[in-house]
């Protein structure tokens, strides 16, 4: 499925004090490492993702897989594309770096998804109206930023 097939959510951005070089390594370990915690396997396993488990290669490339997601396409330094679907919804993660300067980037993390019926509506509800989604990707961003900083200090 094409990203555009589904509607727009929602993006945030946050701007790093540290290049794409710096930035990429911890996005992808940050992703890894969140999404492979107990409980959010356990989430992936309860609302029937299509991908329960991390899998494929290392790194995150195409391909792999964590909890709730699989890399549809992964365009290091600039693009990755996570893409899921479980129960209630079908959706993709779409983060893209871009550099601004010497040492600061942007990243952004564009979401979209679909809501199929009741339950996904409901699941929506849940999930985006409670703007538990908003606090979820605002605190990933917070944490790649910092990650992302503090490598590029060393």
């Amino acid at each position: 499925m094409e990203t555009s097939q589904l509607p727009h959510l929602d993006e945030h951005t946050t701007a790093i004090a540290a290049g794409v070089d710096d930035v990429w390594p911890v996005l992808i370990e940050t992703l890894d490492r969140t999404f492979s915690r107990p409980h959010v396997t356990g989430y992936a396993r309860a609302v029937r993702c299509a991908d329960h488990t991390a899998s494929g290669p290392r790194p995150l490339a195409e391909g792999s897989t964590i909890p709730g997601f699989r890399v549809a396409a992964a365009a290091p330094g600039s693009e990755l594309v996570l893409e899921g679907r479980h129960h209630f919804s079908t959706y993709f993660l779409i983060f893209r770096l871009e550099q601004v300067d010497a040492g600061r980037s942007l990243l952004r993390a564009e979401s979209r998804a679909a809501f199929p019926g009741v339950a996904g509506g409901l699941y929506r509800l849940l999930v985006v109206g409670t703007g538990g989604h908003v606090v979820g990707i605002r605190r990933l961003l917070s944490a790649i930023a910092s990650r992302s900083e503090a490598r590029a200090r060393m």
